[in-house]
Parts: C-alpha cells; sequence; structure tokens
C-alpha cells in the first residue's frame, strides 16, 4: 500500500470503530479501481463530532461513513441532505463535493440493489417489512423510489409504523401503505410477495429466536430477506428455505452499501461483489 503525497483520504467517523471492517472494503475498491485513495477509522469522541464533520472540509477528504451513535447528529452539521436520507432521518454517508458536505443514507440502496442482484422485481410488488426502526426507515424509503405497490410495515409500537408509513406517503404518494402488529398469522402472508426482516431478532444473543411464527406455511412464490448477517442463515431464512422459498441474505446489503457509498465519493460504479464477500470470508468477518 502506497501512500504519497496526493493520496486522497475517505473515513468513518463513529464511537466505537475498532470493529468496523468498512476498511477492508474501501482499501480493496480503491486499489482495485486503481486510485490513489485510502480509507481509515475515526473514533470520535460526542463533544468532537461538529469539528470531525468540519474537518472532513478542511482536510479535503473525499467523503466519511458515519457509524453509530453519529448517523443522526451529524445532520446538523452538514450543507446539504440527499432528500431520501431527509425522510430516513440518518446519514451514514458524506460527500464533499468541492467543500459542499451532503449527507446520503445508502443502507436502503445497498439493500434494493441486493434483491436486483439476486434477479427479482420489485416494480408493483407487495412487500411487508417487519420493524419500524432505522433499519425500516432506510429500507422502505428506497422500497418506494423503487416503484413497490404496497408496502405493509409491521411493528410492535403501531403509532411509531403510522408516523413511518406518513412520511413515505408524503413524498411518493402513489405507494400504498399498510401498517400491522408484528403477530402475524399466516392468512397475512397471503399477496404478499417479499417478506423482510429489519429487526435484531436471529442475530446475536437473539441467534435461536424467528420473527415470526415458524409454523406458519408461507404462500408460494414469497421471497424472504433478512438483514441479519451473522448468522449467514438466520432462523427466518432457514424457515424460508424449509418451505421451498428463495431468500436473500443480509450479507448482500452490507457489501452494496459500502460499493455505494465509494460510487458517491469517486463516480467509479465498481461490480465486485463476489471479491468483497471472499475478502470478509478471510478476514473472519463474516463466517458462511
Amino acid at each position: 500500500m502506497k501512500i504519497s503525497g496526493t493520496t486522497q483520504l475517505a473515513c468513518l467517523l463513529g464511537h466505537p470503530v475498532s470493529h468496523s471492517f468498512s476498511p477492508y472494503i474501501h482499501n480493496y475498491l480503491a486499489e482495485k479501481c486503481g486510485l490513489d485513495m485510502r480509507y481509515v477509522c475515526f473514533d470520535v469522541e460526542e463533544d468532537q463530532v461538529e469539528a470531525a464533520v468540519k474537518g472532513i472540509r478542511a482536510l479535503g477528504i473525499v467523503g466519511s461513513n458515519v457509524t453509530i451513535p453519529y448517523k443522526i447528529k451529524v445532520m446538523d452539521y452538514l450543507d446539504e441532505i440527499d432528500p431520501n436520507a431527509a425522510i430516513i432521518g440518518a446519514v451514514n454517508t458524506i460527500k464533499n463535493d468541492n467543500g459542499k458536505l451532503i449527507g446520503y443514507n445508502t443502507d436502503g440502496v445497498g439493500f434494493v440493489k441486493s434483491v436486483i442482484e439476486a434477479g427479482h422485481t420489485l416494480k408493483g410488488k407487495t412487500v411487508m417489512v417487519l420493524g419500524a426502526g432505522g433499519a425500516s426507515r432506510a429500507i422502505t424509503v428506497e422500497l418506494a423510489a423503487a416503484g413497490v405497490n404496497k408496502l405493509i410495515i409491521c411493528n410492535n409500537t403501531l403509532a411509531k409504523a403510522k408516523q413511518l408509513g406518513e412520511q413515505i406517503k408524503e413524498r411518493f404518494t402513489k405507494v400504498s401503505i399498510q401498517i400491522e402488529s408484528l403477530n402475524m398469522t399466516e392468512s397475512d402472508l397471503q399477496g404478499v410477495d417479499f417478506l423482510i426482516n429489519t429487526t435484531p431478532v436471529g442475530m446475536s444473543k437473539q441467534k435461536d429466536s424467528c420473527p415470526i411464527d415458524e409454523a406458519i406455511s408461507p404462500p408460494k412464490g414469497l421471497v424472504v430477506c433478512d438483514i441479519v448477517y451473522t448468522p449467514h442463515d438466520t432462523k427466518l431464512l432457514l424457515w424460508a428455505k424449509t418451505n421451498g422459498l428463495e431468500v436473500v441474505h443480509g450479507i448482500g446489503m452490507l457489501i452494496n452499501q459500502a460499493v455505494h457509498s465509494f460510487y458517491l465519493w469517486t463516480g467509479k460504479e465498481v461490480a465486485a461483489y463476489e471479491e468483497i464477500l471472499a475478502l470478509l470470508v478471510e478476514q473472519g468477518v463474516i463466517n458462511q
């Protein structure tokens, strides 16, 4: 890895950041594209967030990813917010456009791309989304932008799901919105084309849990997606496979959101999913 007097810099802002695997992805992409650019992580204390964001402009950093817990806080210090990111209410990517700092959210874009790459079409479809938190906001907004016909947002706190639905409907007037609880029955899945889990159920300490009743017999043709990427096959995806359904794994969203951030900074569209996946497996970041 060569660093010169003209080497450009991209970075991650967050706290903590030592666990991040973003450097693996972005430094690989930079080398693949032959760019004199490197990606590093900055662990930023809460009272230094404004200074860190201003540092992007002052130091000529091409762009930054933003992770927990600053995805909302950084928005106060940017010059412009992408319209979809404004609805989502969080930014995970900052682009330095000649000194103008623009905030984006690439999570939903990454998810939509992973579904399309798996060979599926979203336009005109009915999609059921489990959860109404930050990940759900990012995904549902981009699903609406992709032209889905109907969004069924399921959440234990119905008011939260309703608020999200209203915000989506305000910008994407053609999409139909339905709000339901997470206590679904078999009949609730009838007519649904995609089922997406955006809750943490299925990961870490909840890896033995499934966000829906596994006794439910799903309709044929349902595509089941989970944004949880560890384990690779969550309980939800195993339930889907047992019932002969196609699945979309969470690692696709993870990789594609990073690739889209890289595109925003560099203008380079890179098809490197398999290579990045292999890299993350090699580094022990994920297990397949």
